[in-house]
């Protein structure tokens, strides 16, 4: 289904305020469904009023007050009816501030599959009890999800993805009050629905109404936890269990289960901050020690790379098994070095560049460019230490589904480490509009060289690599082709206690012929792989590709040469 959003408004009592949201709304184009929850008269009259679905806004009233809850889920059921694939859940007190809808619907259009939740910016009008009362709140959510989530779980400001929240609405007990909000929250994330967060500002301007009821709804929202920490310890053994490895070979890398329970994945992250790098290594070897040992498919490929690059720097050696547990421990310290260059605990000057005007030259010149990125190194980390406005500038073409607990820690203790990024695992004429755009701004695109595609009709080129072919995807050089601009290379690998930049051009432009096409798609890849071969010697051990590089999909799934 594609994109289409609209907005939800609960109202019940809130007339004035309820225009002028849906005013708002209106503005940038929203269909919007208002829900009367029972409201007493002239809210009513006010309400029936912009009844007017010709111009975008369709009024149902509930004859008796049902809820918060009950009213955005009657908003859901409507938005499913009429086609939308996603709803922006808008409070009607007006206590959010709206200027940043876009961000909103521009997060939710390129992450169709998250949650988009308001992160409130209180001012001095938020009463002291309510600060009181979403800390509590905020604590048991915590406990609920084994998290620790920077998102307000009461905030009335989000875009729902609407086939994600269908399972969700279908449990009978969930909150149909003021503990809606929370509890869906809860629901989606045990559901593995990753969340993005949009700062928004909220006041409590002196005539706000409010619908909360001190004694109903506490006691709702204490009957809510309740049954939330109940399912808790129904799940905790499945959570704490993870995904055990599959025996089988896997026969592409997107199918490879990823290893590492999202729950010890967030407690290594919130260790970091207790006890910094070096404690948290420690911690972390334990974790590493046991995956490795239980995962037998990572060890195999693991020892498969680290003898073919030992034997390519004429060494004869036959790995052991300490050796792929220094490279799975290499892994884990790679992921707390990311952690900790989003959370601004890495110093910039233990990042040294190669060529350190050369960045700076292109940013300077305002041109756009395509990055070819690989999982050698920790590019991460350099993205990570460039300041908003260049940060902001790359756009990472990612399949997240593969990783998903990592970029779902990642993104609670450092939002914007995934605003910018594009899904990929289908690569369609829109996102292809969106990419064409970015070069244009001057942008510059960042895509992964060295994995192959997520849909297995799509085409990869084989090319030799450390002695011996592996399939490698078009899709980078398709790209270039298309978005007719230069192509650099960009690695970041730990050298000497020193995170190393290498950046360096790849093609000024690269022109596919429409005849012996398929000859020069190997051509660009065989000299691709060839400097992933160079850079991925200088340590083996920061190769992160842990499944079988070298199997070439079946058959059927390569394209005709």
């Amino acid at each position: 289904m594609s994109f289409k959003c609209c907005a939800i408004v609960p109202s019940y009592n809130h007339g004035h305020s309820a225009r002028q949201v849906v005013g708002r709304l209106r503005a940038v184009d929203l269909t919007v469904f208002v829900i009367d929850d029972g409201s007493d008269a002239p809210a009513r009259e006010v309400l029936a009023a912009l009844h007017a679905p010709d111009s975008g806004v369709i009024v149902h009233r509930f004859e008796t007050n049902q809820g918060k809850g009950a009213a955005v889920m009657k908003g859901f059921d409507l938005a499913r009816a009429a086609g939308f694939s996603h709803a922006l859940q808008v409070d009607a007190d007006g206590q959010h501030d709206l200027s940043e809808l876009h961000r909103f619907i521009a997060l939710a259009a390129a992450h169709p599959d998250s949650l988009i939740a308001g992160k409130p910016v209180h001012d001095a009008t938020m009463p002291w009890s309510r600060r009181i009362g979403r800390s509590i709140t905020h604590f048991w959510v915590g406990i609920e999800t084994l998290t620790w989530h920077p998102v307000d779980s009461m905030c009335g400001l989000r875009v729902y993805p609407l086939e994600q929240v269908t399972q969700s609405q279908k449990n009978p007990r969930l909150g149909r009050r003021m503990d809606f909000d929370i509890e869906i929250l809860v629901r989606l994330i045990w559901a593995g629905v990753p969340i993005f967060l949009v700062p928004v500002r909220v006041v409590y301007p002196p005539d706000n109404i409010s619908n909360f009821q001190l004694v109903r709804d506490n006691c709702h929202i204490a009957a809510m936890h309740t049954r939330l920490v109940l399912g808790l310890l129904l799940r905790l053994p499945t959570m704490l269990r993870g995904r055990r490895p599959s025996s089988e070979v896997s026969s592409h890398w997107s199918s490879v289960a990823e290893r590492g329970a999202y729950w010890g994945l967030n407690l290594l992250a919130m260790f970091y901050r207790v006890a910094g790098r070096r404690g948290c290594m420690i911690a972390a070897f334990p974790i590493v020690l046991y995956f490795n040992l239980t995962g037998a498919e990572q060890r195999r490929t693991s020892r498969e790379f680290l003898r073919r690059a030992y034997r390519a720097k004429g060494v004869d050696y036959e790995p052991r098994w300490f050796d792929t547990l220094r490279h799975s421990f290499g892994f884990a310290c790679k992921t707390i070095d990311t952690f900790a260059a989003w959370l601004g605990a890495i110093d910039p000057k233990t990042v040294a560049a190669e060529d350190k005007r050369g960045p700076a030259r292109i940013a300077e010149s305002g041109q756009g460019v395509l990055l070819i990125v690989s999982h050698l190194g920790n590019i991460e980390i350099s993205r990570a230490l460039l300041d908003h406005a260049q940060r902001s500038r790359i756009k990472i073409l990612v399949h997240t589904a593969h990783a998903e607990h990592f970029t779902r820690v990642l993104r609670q203790f450092r939002p914007e480490a995934m605003a910018d990024t594009i899904q990929v695992t289908d690569m369609n004429p829109g996102t292809m509009i969106v990419l064409k755009e970015a070069i244009e701004r001057g942008d510059w695109v960042a895509i992964a060289g060295d994995r192959t595609p997520v849909k297995g009709d799509d085409r990869v080129s084989t090319a030799v690599f450390l002695g011996r072919e592996a399939p490698f995807p078009q899709g980078p050089y398709i790209l270039a082709h298309l978005l007719e601009c230069p192509v650099y290379l960009m690695f970041c690998i730990r050298q000497d206690g020193v995170y190393r930049l290498y950046f360096e051009m790849f093609a000024e432009r690269i022109r596919l012929p429409r005849r012996d096409k398929q000859a020069a798609l190997r051509d660009w890849a065989a000299r691709y792989a060839q400097r992933l071969e160079s850079f991925s010697l200088i340590d083996p051990f920061q190769w992160y590709n842990f499944f079988d590089f070298w199997r070439m999909p079946p058959p059927e799934e390569v394209a005709a040469q």
